[in-house]
């Protein structure tokens, strides 16, 4: 049965020796696509992140904490980037039109789109000190297997990945589960999820069958499943008029006088959300005299 709303649950096996994460995300890949006017492989892609980013963001435990995640590669549509708070995501392709062949399989070439070689960053942001970065090489650039190669590297939790998006006339399904081996976790319970690890190859498909509930119940029957909070998920900016004068302000009197001396005002467009800003040049004299 498909979900009729994007949310995650959060659950453990056998008492804790290992963490389940898994979302539907598909409302708000279907809204990502809409603002961003995106091509096939370029919704799919954004999907992708967003059911990771939204699965990173609920393991945070303050509602002013943040993580980022960017995928820069060499393909034509990059930088892809989502931030996540706890249970709200935004999501921005640098081109999100690219459209490219489908792999001989049939898929959609995720990989080809985003590159191959280069870089997944991740930005741990607590509201206060300096921000936690971690880095890896791109595996495959498919953004599954790049952010379970981020978990066993940086912060050395062995980690399964599978993000999911389905597409028909438009976004069908599209979510994430995130499996974690926790300190302690038994060789047989490890063994156990190795081999349920091949049945989220088709998790889409999975998620236009059964709830998350239902879902859980059938992927790990015998690992003593156990929901611990259920998230309810949206896509969302936090942009602001007033965020954009503070970025504005920043660039000193000098370069706004440049603004108005130029173009007579200023326009800015938030990459996240697309919504456009004016300000004319009285606005940047305002701003300027500060």
């Amino acid at each position: 049965m498909p979900e009729n709303k994007s949310r995650l649950l959060h659950a453990v096996l056998r008492d804790g020796e290992a963490r389940v994460l898994l979302c539907d995300v598909t409302n708000m890949v279907r809204q990502a696509a809409e603002i961003h006017g995106s091509s096939r492989v370029c919704t799919v892609a954004m999907g992708r992140i967003i059911a990771a980013a939204a699965m990173m963001g609920c393991q945070l435990k303050d509602a002013q904490e943040s993580v980022t995640i960017t995928l820069r590669g060499d393909g034509p549509a990059s930088p892809l980037v989502a931030v996540a708070r706890r249970g709200v995501v935004k999501v921005t392709i640098a081109q999100p039109d690219v459209q490219l062949p489908p792999l001989a399989d049939g898929r959609l070439d995720v990989g080809g789109a985003l590159g191959r070689t280069g870089r997944l960053s991740v930005v741990r942001d607590l509201g206060f000190g300096e921000p936690y970065i971690g880095q890896v090489p791109l595996v495959s650039g498919e953004i599954g297997e790049d952010v379970a190669m981020y978990y066993t590297a940086s912060e050395q939790t062995p980690t399964l990945c599978a993000l999911g998006v389905q597409l028909g006339q438009g976004v069908s399904a599209a979510g994430g589960v995130l499996l974690q081996a926790m300190p302690g976790c038994s060789e047989s319970t490890l063994g156990a999820l190795e081999l349920r690890s091949q049945l989220f190859t088709g998790l889409s498909g999975l998620l236009q069958e059964y709830t998350l509930e239902q879902l859980l119940a059938v992927c790990f029957d015998g690992l003593l499943p156990t929901v611990l909070e259920e998230v309810p998920l949206r896509l969302a900016c936090d942009c602001s008029r007033e965020r954009i004068e503070g970025a504005l302000l920043s660039l000193g009197p000098v370069e706004l006088q440049e603004m108005m001396d130029d173009q007579h005002g200023a326009e800015v467009n938030c990459h996240f959300c697309r919504k456009h800003y004016v300000f004319d040049e009285a606005q940047l004299a305002a701003l300027r005299d500060l």
